[in-house]
């Protein structure tokens, strides 16, 4: 075992063990109420992604916050640690319908994608793609396109844009780590800016009193990190460079044609699956299950919603399922392939039935870590994170009201990055902002969209958010790889949305912060190219060098 191995080992049972005694000795001093809803509810994600980054090792770190967690609530009480982490962590969490449909979805997606690998469908897609697509800039900006396209849903969006471009993007050296920050920029914000979409669904639950949808519809303009992330996408992939740690990962895929500087399962099992693949599938073969997938999934939703039963299309989406609609649809597009397949004999019954449990197992480390994030988010609950955030908010007064949207902005951002969901940043502060600016209708529509771009951003920051995870599993890119890579692409944009924020809440009008919010993004990125600040390399010069 290396020193550095042993050191990051010693260092880990070293901090548990001062999380448990420091824990045990607080609750020894404090009843239940006096830790609920204060801000130890928030050292529980702090330890799980402080240890993710600095050990870069994902399963131990989550565990260790949700073992953090446990210790705060329960005390010296041993047993009473073990049935939160256990009954009321993980137990709970794969035993909630939703996470169920979730993880339905992703099995079955593994399996799809392994179907369509072994068919030799992505392959020729690669060869088809390559014959078109002769630049790195030309496969990366297919990958946004594609993104872009696929708004429906951001689980859907993560996994499937990550099947189908890799063989692309693999061809002209985009590492994964890139390719992962590609995907997971275009997932979670497409969604929240497109009315049919389960984001726009359950925005919608979250407002009560007022159509949700009309809302939603409204706060797009003001959707100012999601709008602007799309912006920095494009922008860096046709200015042609990196920075921070892209930077590092670029170089490698380029001068190296090491894809991944650091593998994990994912890359590996779909490597050890090369030589399995049918040398004649061609590109329908890849596009049919795609085009099923994305059909099924639709009918999912207005059927969950009710459409069938007379509901109206757009009141069907918006009231849909997300996790059930999903589940189904892929289901239902895993049958349909099968018999295609079958129907083609690019696969025989035997090969497509293999593909099952490789296709589980693809998925076994995205599943994982998302058990252990459920987890985590339920020590938080327990320990009260949103009321506390509430009462942050709630504090506010009313000298602040021109800065009131950046300022909701930041604590979405701090409460999406601590809890690894936008969903339930917005759960908790949307009925917060409807209540504090329902005497002020001009701020009310900017105030909620502050909310749902804070809930976006600290996603994209945080190690234990689903998008961020099934990203990483989209791409087939070790999970630390992707958070620290894209960490300071999100934080580039959140500055700036910040600043925007500041402007909108002063002008209140999106479409003279918007634009200002675009110029600036484009200055910062012309300044880090030009000044190379934070590490920046332009990749023209590598392939010059190359």
């Amino acid at each position: 075992m290396n020193r550095s191995l042993r050191s990051r080992i010693l260092y880990i049972m070293c901090l548990a063990s001062f999380l448990i005694i420091s824990a045990t000795s607080l609750s020894l001093a404090a009843t239940e109420p006096a830790l609920y809803a204060t801000a130890w509810s928030i050292l529980p994600p702090i330890v799980a992604i402080t240890l993710a980054l600095i050990t870069k090792e994902v399963y131990s770190s989550l565990f260790l916050g949700i073992l953090t967690g446990a210790c705060l609530y329960a005390g010296p009480n041993f047993s009473g640690i073990v049935k939160r982490v256990v009954n009321d962590g993980i137990v709970a969490s794969l035993s909630d319908p939703y996470n169920v449909g979730i993880l339905i979805f992703l099995v079955v997606l593994g399996m799809l994608v392994s179907m369509m690998n072994k068919s030799g469908g992505s392959m020729a897609f690669g060869r088809w793609a390559s014959s078109k697509i002769r630049s790195r800039k030309g496969a990366e900006l297919s990958t946004v396109g594609l993104g872009l396209l696929i708004f429906v849903d951001d689980y859907f969006n993560c996994l499937t844009v990550g099947s189908v471009m890799k063989p692309l993007t693999d061809t002209h050296k985009v590492s994964r780590a890139k390719l992962a920050y590609l995907i997971d920029a275009t997932a979670a914000p497409i969604c929240i800016l497109a009315p049919i979409s389960s984001w726009a669904a359950a925005v919608s639950g979250f407002v009560k009193g007022q159509n949700g949808l009309t809302l939603f519809i409204k706060a797009i303009p003001y959707n100012f990190y999601a709008l602007l992330t799309i912006v920095m996408m494009i922008a860096i992939t046709l200015m042609n460079f990196d920075y921070g740690k892209m930077a590092k990962y670029e170089r490698n895929a380029i001068e190296k044609n090491d894809l991944f500087t650091v593998k994990d399962i994912n890359s590996e099992n779909a490597d050890s699956q090369k030589d399995e693949v049918n040398p004649d599938g061609k590109v329908i073969d890849l596009i049919f299950p795609v085009i099923v997938l994305v059909i099924s999934c639709v009918i999912g939703m207005i059927y969950t919603g009710g459409f069938f039963k007379g509901t109206s299309f757009a009141a069907a989406f918006a009231g849909c399922d997300a996790a059930a609609s999903l589940s189904m649809g892929s289901l239902v597009a895993l049958i349909i392939s099968i018999i295609y397949y079958a129907i083609r004999r690019v696969l025989t019954f035997e090969s497509l039935m293999k593909c099952v449990p490789d296709g589980f197992q693809s998925m076994v480390a995205p599943i994982l870590v998302l058990t252990f994030a459920w987890s985590l988010k339920a020590m938080t609950d327990q320990l009260g994170l949103a009321e506390y955030v509430a009462n942050l908010v709630d504090n506010l007064g009313d000298g602040f009201v021109s800065f009131f949207p950046a300022i909701i902005f930041l604590i979405a951002c701090g409460l999406g990055i601590a809890s690894g969901t936008s969903w339930g940043t917005f759960g908790i502060l949307i009925p917060i902002a409807l209540a504090i600016t329902s005497n002020r209708p001009d701020l009310m529509i900017i105030v909620i969209s502050a909310c749902m771009a804070g809930g976006v951003a600290g996603d994209h920051c945080s190690p234990i958010s689903d998008t961020t995870i099934m990203s990483s599993a989209g791409a087939g890119c070790n999970h630390v790889s992707h958070v620290e890579s894209q960490f300071p692409y999100a934080l580039t944009v959140m500055g700036v949305s910040f600043v925007t924020y500041v402007i909108a809440g002063f002008t209140r009008n999106a479409w003279i912060s918007l634009p200002v919010g675009i110029i600036a993004m484009l200055l910062v990125l012309f300044f880090i190219k030009k000044s190379r600040l934070f590490g920046a390399v332009c990749l023209d010069e590598l392939s010059e060098e190359k």
